[in-house]
């Protein structure tokens, strides 16, 4: 890849801007398939942008075999490498079925609190599968690992997505995961700088405000982002936080007090500094969706990631230059961090013929397997003696997102019928209201529930917490299972008789469920 970065003064300021801007599309291959038609491009918005000059993608469903098609056409369109990005923080999978989907990463603190040492391989062995498998599907930037420290069980947008609770833990593990993923030609990125673990508002929909003082910050919040740092990590992704103690008037993404004051000059990072997505509501409805870019370029960002109007935002860095806002040095160095990011990832070859083989192996998705036994959380009487006449009763939060891990075939639905169970699914939009006739049903009650973005909670809904006292109130309650939120699990814990089996799994994935189901019945 190196040969063919061109020499940075034979581009023109327009093309240089570019370089720093990273678009969002879907890997599905047709227009048809978008499934957020407000924040993915087309195929034509696509090879418009990318024949543009935009330095990257980042990609967003479809299956892997796909993506690995889509990032070739991508590298097939632009007359400067790509680099080609995705949140993968659980593994390939997690984003692009077909490839080994992990658990998430707070699974591995669980472990570490028994075992730090096999936690740590875990977490590096983690690491290295997701930069083979993107390697085999064409990305070359993992947005990964999280370093946040969830010290909020309230948090509804990091919350098992953390590596633990404290930076005792957390660092270790990061660094392992960047450890294990450096061992190939991939970028790796530590987020949410400075920390977004501490925060009961979702960035994606609010602006969360942080109110600690300077020590409390280096002590918590900071450590594991200058353990990583000191790992290698190649990149730090901005949150979208007030931190008022360093910039009362701009948020992190925002702010040259912190993304340079801080981050720069105060840690010493010399990486790729990329803002966090800049369609989210805490930046763009606040800060405009062609002002903001500016005032990250101004701060310190080297990488804008999904601005609301992309080709918009590099018009606005333009001018802004143009006008004497920001130098043209300004940009020239950011550019220069690209071209170093770029060359390490090298060209990546996609094998068609091969991608089958390199993902998902035996011995990858043994690996997911072992995490999610040791990772699991049992209480009460194991095992189950199946009730033929029971009821399953699954409760998630929106039937409409659940179809990455729940479906007809699923283990949670398939393994039960099996056993004679029917099967009852509700979420937050079903009301409650228990025909009688079902009162004296022994259930089985199965719970999906955890922090996603634009959620908003990381809490239990309304319609799990009803069935859960009415199941205890009837003494029909047979056995729980939770995938998701130790939270949860906590909360409902002291309200659960000794006796009733309660499995808790940090996976919601088939294989989590198998997991969990297996142990529960004793398959």
């Amino acid at each position: 890849m190196s040969a063919s970065l061109p020499d940075i003064d034979t581009l023109t300021l327009a093309q240089q801007v570019a370089q720093m801007v990273v678009v969002r599309t879907c890997g599905y291959l047709f227009d048809h398939q978008i499934p957020y038609p407000d924040w993915e491009a087309t195929n034509a918005t696509m090879q418009h942008l990318v024949e543009l000059g935009v330095g990257g993608v980042i990609f967003l469903g479809g299956s892997a075999a796909e993506l690995a098609l889509r990032s070739q056409q991508m590298q097939a369109w632009a007359k400067i490498p790509l680099l080609i990005a995705a949140d993968i923080e659980e593994g390939v999978g997690q984003r692009f079925p077909g490839a080994t989907w992990f658990a998430p990463p707070m699974a591995i603190s669980q472990i570490a609190r028994t075992n730090p040492h096999i936690a740590q391989q875990y977490a590096e062995q983690i690491g290295a599968i997701t930069a083979t498998e993107a390697i085999a599907i064409g990305i070359n930037w993992i947005l990964a690992p999280v370093v946040d420290v969830n010290n909020n069980p309230d948090n509804p947008v990091i919350n098992v997505r953390a590596f633990g609770e404290t930076p005792a833990v957390v660092s270790p593990l990061a660094n392992a995961f960047i450890k294990g993923a450096k061992a190939y030609p991939v970028l790796t990125t530590a987020k949410h700088f400075p920390g977004h673990g501490d925060t009961t508002t979702d960035s994606h929909v609010d602006l969360p405000i942080i109110p600690h003082d300077p020590s409390r910050l280096a002590e918590i919040e900071l450590a594991p982002f200058v353990s990583a740092i000191a790992s290698g990590v190649d990149a730090v992704m901005s949150a979208h936080l007030l931190i008022e103690c360093w910039d009362s008037q701009y948020p992190v993404t925002l702010s040259k007090p912190i993304l340079t004051g801080q981050l720069r000059e105060k840690l010493g990072f010399t990486g790729l500094i990329v803002t966090d997505a800049l369609m989210m509501d805490a930046i763009a409805k606040r800060y405009g969706i062609n002002e903001s870019p500016v005032l990250a370029v101004e701060a310190g960002a080297d990488i804008l990631l999904m601005p609301s109007d992309p080709e918009g935002a590099i018009n606005a860095v333009c001018e802004a230059v143009k006008s004497g806002q920001i130098s043209a040095q300004r940009i020239r160095e950011s550019v220069e961090r690209i071209w170093h990011a770029k060359r390490q990832v090298g060209g990546i070859k996609i094998e068609p013929s091969k991608i089958a083989l390199k993902l998902a192996k035996p011995e990858s998705l043994l690996a997911a397997s072992q995490i999610l036994r040791c990772s699991q959380i049992v209480s009460g009487t194991i095992p189950l003696s199946p009730s033929p006449n029971g009821r399953n009763l699954i409760v998630v939060d929106n039937l409409l997102g659940s179809n990455k891990f729940l479906t007809e075939q699923s283990p949670s639905v398939a393994l039960p019928k099996s056993l004679g169970y029917t099967t009852v699914l509700c979420d937050r939009h079903t009301p409650f209201d228990p025909a009688p006739e079902t009162d004296n049903l022994p259930t089985l009650l199965q719970l999906f529930i955890r922090g996603n973005p634009f959620r908003g909670s990381s809490g239990l809904t309304q319609t799990g917490i009803d069935w859960f006292k009415k199941l205890l109130s009837s003494h029909n309650l047979q056995a729980l299972v939770i995938y998701g939120s130790p939270y949860i699990l906590e909360k409902l814990t002291p309200a659960i008789p000794l006796e009733i089996p309660c499995i808790f799994s940090y996976g919601q994935m088939p294989q989590a469920q198998t997991v969990a189901l297996h142990l529960l019945f004793n398959k």
